[in-house]
C-alpha cells in the first residue's frame, strides 16, 4: 500500500495549508523528507517578498492503519541559498566607543579583565589601551608620523603619562595638532615645538617701467 503521506493528495493538502498561512501561497514543490513511516515534511519554494531562497515546510502525519492525513506544522525556513540576517551578537559585544551618548550608562562587567577587585586598572587593561594607541591614528606607524621632522618625545607640547601607561605615551596640548589626544612618543607632526621653517632667499626682480612704450 502506498504511503498516503507521499500521495498527490497529500502534496495538495500541504500546499493548501501554506496558502492559509501566506496569501502568496506555495511555489514549486521541492521535495519531501521522510521521518519514519508516519511523518513527512513537504518542501515548497516560498514566494514571500524579501525572502529569496526560503522554503515553506509542511509537516504531515498519519496513524498506523489509517489513510487520514493530518497537518502537524507549517513553517517558513531558510534554504541553502537563502538570504539571512547575520548571526546574532550579544549587546555587550556589539558596543562601539562611538555608541556612548550623553546620559548613557555603560557600567563595566562584573568580570571585566581591565579592572581588578578594587576597581583599579589591571596590567591587561593597560596593555589593551597601549595596543589601541600604538595602532591608532596617533601611533608611530602612521603617515603623519613618517613625514614628521621630529617626534613627540622631544616636543614641549607633549605631556608624558605616568605609570602604568608611560613613558612611551603622552597627551598632546597643541591646539593645532592632536590636542587632548594620547600620542606615542615616536609619533610626530609638523607642529612640533622646535620646528622651524627655513627663510627663503629673496629673488632679484627687475623693475618694470610702465611708462615705457610697448611698441
Amino acid at each position: 500500500m502506498k504511503n498516503p503521506l507521499l500521495s498527490e493528495a497529500a502534496i495538495e493538502l500541504a500546499r493548501d495549508v501554506v496558502a492559509e498561512v501566506d496569501d502568496s501561497g506555495a511555489g514549486k514543490h521541492l521535495g519531501v523528507a521522510v521521518s519514519g513511516n508516519n511523518v513527512v515534511t513537504h518542501r515548497f519554494a516560498a514566494r514571500v517578498p524579501g525572502y529569496p531562497g526560503w522554503e515553506w515546510h509542511a509537516v504531515l502525519a498519519h496513524a498506523d492503519g489509517s489513510v487520514d492525513v493530518t497537518v502537524n506544522e507549517v513553517a517558513l525556513v531558510p534554504g541553502r541559498k537563502a538570504l539571512q540576517a547575520p548571526d546574532w551578537v550579544p549587546y555587550s559585544q556589539r558596543l562601539r566607543p562611538e555608541d556612548l551618548g550623553p546620559g548613557d550608562l555603560m557600567p563595566p562587567a562584573a568580570d571585566d579583565p581591565r579592572l581588578d577587585a578594587a576597581g583599579q586598572l589591571t596590567a591587561h587593561g593597560a596593555k589593551a589601551a597601549k595596543d589601541r594607541w600604538m595602532t591608532g591614528n596617533r601611533g608611530p606607524n602612521t603617515e603623519m608620523a613618517a613625514k614628521a621632522p621630529m617626534q613627540c618625545r622631544t616636543c614641549a607640547f607633549q605631556v608624558a603619562l605616568g605609570e602604568p601607561l608611560g613613558p612611551h605615551f603622552g597627551v598632546c596640548t597643541n591646539e593645532y595638532s592632536a590636542d587632548g589626544e594620547v600620542v606615542h612618543a615616536t609619533y610626530g607632526c609638523g607642529a612640533h615645538s622646535k620646528v622651524k621653517v627655513a627663510e627663503e632667499g629673496t629673488a632679484e626682480i627687475t623693475p618694470f617701467d610702465d611708462e615705457k612704450p610697448v611698441f
